[in-house]
């Protein structure tokens, strides 16, 4: 592992740490401190019916009487190990809360992910090898189109198809297989489209290339030089593309859980919000930066690794990177 490597990984770590340090001040901030206390204004809701000793005692439960700055450290540091807080409407712990509905969400949006890249190599290889009127006219139109439609739509239709009018599944079991393998599907087939299009440019610029020609003039049948030769070099940048779109994967995910009724973080979020439970949409808003923001830095990391011609550093033969080309996007991007 060369010294450049190292040294962009470095950095890559320090500002991945400080992007989820500025998210979670920026959470507590709007959460907890703007304007006029929205915790307290809770308390003191008549319809709450919490009287001024319990008001007070929650308040101290929550260090509400100390110092911002102390609020904020204490909070922080709370958070780094894992100590999420008290839920005010259920005085249960929010860590606990989470941990109880995470494991529907992963399902969810891992089969949901699976479905995307399903669909966009089936519809990047239909583009290159089907007929050209269907290949190039419909299929590279169908990005567009699942793009133009919202998820929850999808999911609409879906649950009156083969929910009510196939009866593959129960909406009462939002859990079972064939539940999930639809919810994952109208999560899935907007991120396809990102997918899709990336996939699709980086295959005509592959197949244009002089070892897809040899390949071609060796004989090579369709499949094979699809799946051996075209779709590793073409992929490397949907690890990008992956982790941009991780972000509308889980508000997807929430969207498509409330769709669906299944019992996920999206349900949590929806009764947070509904009874105003601020600990816990803090809780979640911030553990949501911390998963974007590890993700990208994941693939950030990798990126390099799968693929060397991505230029870290100057060399003799091209002009130093700039402090601009050097940032993660654009190490991506520029290429030998």
């Amino acid at each position: 592992m060369s010294n450049a490597y190292l040294n962009y990984a470095a950095k890559r770590l320090v500002q991945a740490a400080l992007v989820i340090l500025l998210a979670y001040v920026f959470t507590f901030v709007v959460v907890s401190i703007l304007p006029g206390d929205p915790i307290t204004n809770v308390l003191r809701n008549p319809q709450n019916g919490f009287t001024e000793d319990e008001i007070r005692e929650i308040i101290a439960a929550q260090g509400l009487d100390r110092p911002v700055l102390v609020q904020l450290s204490a909070s922080l540091a709370s958070f780094l190990t894992g100590d999420l807080g008290l839920s005010m409407r259920t005085n249960r712990p929010v860590a606990t809360l989470i941990a109880e509905v995470l494991p529907s969400t992963l399902i969810l949006a891992s089969a949901g992910l699976a479905v995307a890249l399903v669909l966009a190599i089936g519809i990047a290889y239909g583009t290159r090898f089907l007929p050209r009127r269907f290949g190039q006219g419909v299929l590279r139109g169908f990005p567009s189109l699942f793009l133009s439609v919202p998820n929850f739509v999808i999911g609409l239709v879906l649950i009156h198809a083969f929910g009510f009018q196939l009866g593959l599944f129960r909406v009462i079991q939002p859990d079972s297989f064939w539940a999930t393998f639809f919810a994952a599907i109208a999560l899935g087939i907007p991120i396809s489209a990102q997918i899709a299009e990336v996939l699709i440019a980086n295959l005509d610029h592959e197949a244009g290339q002089e070892y897809a020609v040899v390949a071609r003039s060796r004989g090579i049948g369709r499949t094979r030089l699809f799946a051996k030769h075209l779709l590793k070099p073409s992929s490397l940048p949907v690890v990008t593309v992956i982790a941009l779109t991780i972000g509308e994967l889980l508000g997807g995910s929430l969207i498509t859980e409330t769709v669906f009724g299944r019992n996920g973080i999206g349900s949590l979020v929806q009764r947070s919000v509904t009874t105003q439970d601020l600990p816990v949409l803090q809780a979640i808003v911030s553990l949501a930066a911390v998963v974007f923001v590890l993700v990208n830095l994941v693939a950030d990391l990798v990126y390099p690794l799968l693929d060397p011609r991505v230029k870290l550093v100057g060399t003799p033969e091209r002009r130093p990177v700039t402090a601009d080309e050097n940032s993660p996007s654009i190490s991506r991007a520029v290429t030998s």
